[in-house]
């Protein structure tokens, strides 16, 4: 789920959910891993911001590629801030689009200012609560939200109900889209109760990953996507099918039969996401 990162001196911060580290990736002169409590976050170049590395992340930006003509400006809301990967992708392949950025972490936000600078990148950052932040923005102000927030490496609960949902839907405009990182493994119980939820809110939903994730062979991210507008299924599959590891799409008939029994997830019900397991994320090799 990464580069691997150079050993050596990193420059870190004590934040509100762990240490921040950032590494030197080793095959990338102008790349960097971002890390909290040893659990990679963001993958950035800074000399090419159209490098995606993580696999999810990747797939995060085929969503926001189908989400207008190439180049058109988008309004772009990012809940969970990382190392900006997305926000810098946005801005190198569609200028002038403007974007919002919000963090829990005030450190880590500093950090990422110090060490990996901004350059040409319209986006405001926020720090504070995403769900909090989400509920005071105006309605139709946005037309992609990215739903990207892990606390030890877990989703928090109230970012993963009906209510989440239907409150980054009230910012969407009419043919905005919703997309979300989730993370799980078998028996894929919070992914499908994850579907359930956006399908519960949203008419339209789809769903992106390789194929040992879906059925359930490792622990590893998901993403969902959903609109009120018909997605485009077919531009998705086949960007997803070109990917490194190539993704696949489970949408309409297939998707409800994965989904099959499981119920929306509100407020009142509501849990984090699965912890990993320790070896998660044993593709991080440093050397």
């Amino acid at each position: 789920m990464g580069k691997r990162a150079r050993a050596g001196p990193a420059d870190s911060a004590e934040g509100a959910h762990g240490r921040a580290e950032l590494l030197r990736d080793a095959d990338r002169r102008a790349a960097w891993m971002l890390l909290v409590d040893g659990v990679p976050q963001s993958h950035v170049d800074l000399e090419d911001p159209g490098y995606l590395d993580f696999e999810y992340v990747r797939r995060l930006g085929h969503v926001i590629d189908t989400a207008a003509p190439p180049g058109q400006p988008l309004r772009v809301l990012h809940l969970g801030a990382g190392a900006l990967t997305l926000a810098r992708y946005v801005a190198a392949s569609r200028p002038g689009s403007p974007q919002l950025a919000v963090e829990v972490d005030a450190a880590l936000v500093d950090l990422v200012r110090l060490r990996l600078p901004l350059r040409r990148v319209r986006v405001r950052v926020r720090v504070g609560d995403a769900r909090e932040v989400l509920e005071r923005l105006r309605r139709g102000s946005y037309d992609v939200v990215i739903a990207d927030v892990f606390a030890g490496g877990r989703t928090p609960a109230h970012l993963t109900t009906v209510e989440f949902v239907s409150a980054a839907r009230r910012v969407l405009s009419e043919e905005g889209v919703f997309a979300a990182n989730v993370a799980d493994g078998a028996p894929l119980a919070h992914a499908r109760a994850q579907v359930a939820t956006a399908r519960a809110v949203f008419p339209q939903v789809a769903l992106i990953a390789d194929a040992g994730v879906l059925r359930g062979r490792r622990f590893g991210n998901l993403v969902l996507v959903a609109s009120r507008e018909p997605l485009p299924v077919d531009r998705l599959t086949r960007l997803a099918a070109a990917d490194p590891i190539p993704g696949r799409v489970r949408h309409g008939e297939e998707l409800a039969r994965f989904t099959a029994g499981a119920k929306p997830v509100t407020d009142a019900d509501a849990s984090p996401s699965p912890a990993p397991p320790p070896d998660a994320f044993a593709v991080l090799a440093r050397c």
